[in-house]
């Protein structure tokens, strides 16, 4: 099924009330949308980046995208981008709004920690303590 149909299916489940396909085919969508190869961190990155944007662009009503998140992965790349926001004083704006959307798998920090092999042990354990300080069973992702 292409992207279009599968948005085509969210819309629909959603109006007609039915949660659960829209669930199932938004989960299809951020699958089968990245380029990367499934399974990698770049590919883990987008699925979150296109979730996201998805999300937004329903709530907003607009077609939304992440600019500054798509800049900075262009200057500094996906595995940098990922280690700042596990490293950052505070918690991002986006990891807040997938905990509220009860979507703790997509946050980067979860990305992280499915990918604790490239990265610092520093950076796995700011992203394992981010998520345990959020409430979020960092060993159930």
């Amino acid at each position: 099924m292409t992207p279009a149909k599968l948005r085509t299916v969210i819309t629909n489940a959603r109006e007609r009330g039915v949660p659960d396909v829209a669930e199932a085919a938004f989960r299809k969508l951020i699958a089968i949308v990245p380029a990367a190869a499934p399974g990698t961190l770049a590919h883990d990155l987008w699925q979150t980046i296109h979730a996201f944007e998805h999300i937004l662009t329903e709530e907003r009503g607009k077609t939304t995208r992440l600019a500054r998140t798509r800049q900075k992965i262009a200057r500094v790349g996906e595995k940098q981008t990922l280690a700042d926001w596990a490293l950052g004083r505070t918690e991002t704006d986006g990891f807040r709004m997938l905990l509220d959307r009860n979507m703790p798998e997509l946050t980067g920090e979860a990305i992280v920690l499915r990918h604790d092999q490239e990265f610092t042990p520093q950076v796995v354990d700011a992203a394992r303590r981010r998520l345990i300080s959020a409430g979020v069973d960092a060993n159930a992702l």
